[in-house]
């Protein structure tokens, strides 16, 4: 299976003409497809840029799309890597630390000009929130790419603290139960007692500046956020809604995490 929608042709309000979603069988081939077309754009933009900047989403979830990531015939030494978020409390160099995750799985495995870790010291937060948002102020965000929680959230803006209209960049947010047992499920922690109650992450709006954005979900534990952020309504309730809002954003599937959208259309 390989699906492909213009959501303009689903029976859905508040559609951007640019939102698309793709199916794909599995989650190899849908992180393969999903890197494929990354680099293409990246390919492109590079040839009417001198450096381009991306925010990376840090999760099992991207697994696959960061491998075949790695793998594209991309000049990796013109572009700048930034993350979206971050736990508080967590000691430097713990393998748990969305740093050494996207460490170890794409910003060692190729040559970026220059990787912007996310480096929030508990005694002196507002000082590492400072130097994140004036970093990212000097470099203008041309994609992210990104997953959907199981409570629908992107980053870490949960839906209690999700806010489309955020006046921040980068805030303090408290992690709902839901979040944290996802992060259980993926195997990060061993109990829901060890997952950080409180983290760091960049706001709606900030994700939302990104000129293109992709947006990768597999697996069946996703299906109905998955759903509501296709076919449900825009609302903070489950904030990647927000996405159908975009110029320009992708949605790519593995057929659990669209089974729901695959008996829409079937």
């Amino acid at each position: 299976l390989r699906a492909e929608r213009g959501c303009d042709k689903m029976e859905s309000p508040a559609f951007s003409f640019n939102f698309r979603v793709k199916i794909y069988n599995d989650r190899d081939s849908m992180g393969k497809a999903a890197a494929c077309d990354a680099g293409a754009y990246m390919r492109k933009l590079l040839k009417i840029k001198d450096e381009i900047n991306c925010i990376f989403a840090a999760a099992p979830s991207q697994n696959e799309f960061l491998k075949y990531l790695a793998m594209q015939d991309i000049e990796w030494s013109r572009v700048n890597a930034f993350h979206m978020d971050e736990y508080i409390g967590l000691k430097k160099g713990d393998e748990r630390l969305f740093a050494s995750f996207l460490k170890a799985n794409i910003f060692d495995k190729v040559r970026f000009k220059k990787v912007y870790y996310m480096e929030i010291n508990e005694a002196s937060i507002d000082e590492g929130i400072r130097e994140y948002e004036e970093l990212l102020a000097e470099h203008p965000v041309d994609i992210v790419f990104m997953g959907i929680g199981e409570n629908g959230h992107i980053a870490f803006n949960d839906p209690h603290v999700a806010d489309f209209r955020d006046n921040k960049t980068i805030k303090v947010v408290d992690l709902d139960e839901k979040c944290r047992m996802q992060q259980v499920h993926d195997g990060c922690f061993p109990s829901l007692e060890e997952v950080p109650k409180y983290a760091v992450t960049l706001t709606i709006p900030a994700l939302m500046r990104a000129t293109k954005i992709f947006c990768i979900v597999p697996s069946a534990t996703k299906a109905e956020a998955v759903k509501l952020t296709v076919l449900g309504e825009v609302t903070e309730k489950c904030p990647a809604t927000i996405l159908r809002k975009h110029s320009d954003a992708t949605l790519y599937l593995d057929r659990e995490a669209g089974k729901y959208l695959i008996q829409e259309v079937e």
